[in-house]
């Protein structure tokens, strides 16, 4: 285990990459294929779309919904023992999916089992990206992220010729077998110790996030304390208690109710591309390759973005770089039911593949912006729990208004219009914030906000504003002066 070390851009750093990006292609590849075994299900089965598609929302959503305990085995055990334990659930819920008998059966091994094991290894491995890069950080997750994309390219055609050769049945038991790979991307997550880490109790003093009353219950533990061996146990608890405090940041907040509105608007479209091509006269193998394009272009989102945002030119413009890419993908969805034909389609999967793969790849490099990269883990396991109750319920949403309607139309443009919102929502806050930074200097100049101000000799206090640091260097030697006298 390395010792309180800055991240190292580099080393082990892109073997943790590698193990990332084949967790990503066990995970979110093959819950993208999950779609392809729709039509098998429906005919089997004898169900319509709404009860069949809660079988992708029960995955999308055990997936997400369990992220914090991935990240809690992660925190308190080994992100090694989260991930191995992940591919043996994940792996035995696949195999247990090949031998159902109905619906019922696929919800609680396909949804929940597999769900959960894809949870404990998703969130605990894009934080150990997070830990091991700094300077190139969005390159490293666009390399990583890119797992999905190359997946759904890999596996949707081979899903598909699994299927015809084995059935259904037969092709999940060899994605069972695939999913075991997993423990071998666990093997390879080395833990790492960074810097702030391994704070010693007076440098968590000195740190504008903690407040007052808990300074001073530190320091009163420090007093009562004569060995200075207590303190890593006080910091170790203090840490522990406040891991979860990136909860009330508003800018934390803000990103929450507008993840909640993209994944609602982004989920039904993997679930419901391949029907929606066969509906409109496409064929089997082109409705798979439609998966595929959108898969391989997702990979050129994911690494293009990440290298685009490390850049200097746009480094500081991430946040309006991913709700671009998110507003994008909304209005694709928006135009989708107009495209009636294979070659028209194909242009829809490159453009909506691309901007998928972009936003994706700038989620777990704009929540470590807003809350760090020692509380990455544990805010990431949060953002993808927020996913899980749009996953859940747009698919069966988008299945019902099919079968009310008899149309694919007022899904798409639901998703649509939810991507759009949860774009315009960033937009609007970041526009509040600069007006706010516009008005606080004059604000804080104001003449009445200053005049609550009292002094013990020595430091200048206020009631009302926070002075800048001339005013209290005047104050205090204006102080000093008139004692004098």
């Amino acid at each position: 285990r390395a010792r309180c070390a800055g991240p190292p851009d580099g080393g082990w750093g892109w073997m943790i990459v590698a193990g990332c990006f084949l967790v990503t292609i066990c995970t979110r590849a093959v819950t993208r294929c999950i779609s392809i075994f729709f039509v098998e299900f429906q005919a089997y089965f004898g169900q319509d779309y709404a009860r069949t598609a809660w079988i992708h929302s029960i995955v999308d959503c055990a997936t997400m919904l369990c992220a914090p305990l991935g990240s809690l085995i992660s925190n308190h055990v080994s992100c090694q023992v989260g991930i191995m334990l992940g591919g043996l659930l994940a792996s035995s819920g696949l195999i247990l999916s090949s031998f159902a008998t109905s619906l019922e059966h696929l919800y609680l091994s396909l949804g929940v089992l597999t769900g959960l094991g894809f949870a404990l290894c998703y969130s605990p491995a894009i934080a150990m990206v997070g830990k091991y890069f700094n300077k190139r950080k969005a390159l490293a997750y666009g390399i990583a992220m890119s797992g999905s994309g190359i997946g759904t390219f890999i596996l949707a055609p081979v899903v598909q010729l699994l299927i015809e050769q084995f059935s259904w049945q037969g092709a999940l038991l060899i994605l069972g077998g695939f999913v075991l790979n997993l423990c071998v991307c666990g093997a390879l997550m080395r833990p790492i110790s960074l810097k702030e880490d391994c704070k010693t109790a007076p440098e968590i003093l000195e740190q504008n996030y903690v407040p007052e009353t808990e300074k001073q219950e530190l320091k009163r533990l420090s007093i009562c304390s004569p060995l200075i061996k207590l303190w890593p146990h006080e910091c170790l608890c203090y840490c522990s208690w406040k891991e979860y405090d990136f909860l009330l940041m508003p800018g934390f907040m803000v990103l929450a109710v507008s993840i909640l509105f993209m994944a609602y608007g982004c989920s039904p479209l993997f679930v419901y591309l391949v029907p929606y091509a066969l509906s409109v006269g496409v064929s089997h193998h082109q409705a798979a390759f439609l998966m595929s394009i959108l898969g391989v272009i997702d990979i050129i989102g994911n690494i293009t973005f990440g290298w685009l945002t490390d850049r200097r030119c746009l480094k500081k413009h991430r946040y309006f770089c991913y709700l671009f890419a998110v507003g994008m993908d909304g209005l694709c969805c928006l135009f989708l039911p107009v495209l009636q034909s294979f070659p028209l389609l194909v242009p829809f999967s490159f453009t909506f593949g691309y901007f998928d793969g972009a936003y994706v790849t700038l989620i777990p490099v704009m929540t470590a912006d807003v809350v760090g990269t020692s509380l990455l883990s544990s805010a990431l396991g949060v953002v993808y729990f927020l996913h899980a109750i749009p996953y859940l319920v747009s698919p069966p949403v988008a299945g019902w208004l099919v079968d009310t309607t008899g149309s694919y139309t007022a899904s798409f443009l639901l998703c649509g219009f939810s991507m759009i919102f949860s774009s315009a929502l960033l937009c609007f806050a970041r526009l509040a914030k600069k007006i706010k930074r516009t008005h606080l200097p004059s604000l804080i100049g104001n003449t009445a906000l200053k005049q609550h101000i009292w002094t013990n000799g020595a430091i200048a206090y206020s009631v009302t504003a926070e002075l800048d640091q001339r005013d209290v260097e005047f104050l205090a030697v204006d102080t000093n002066s008139f004692s004098n006298r």
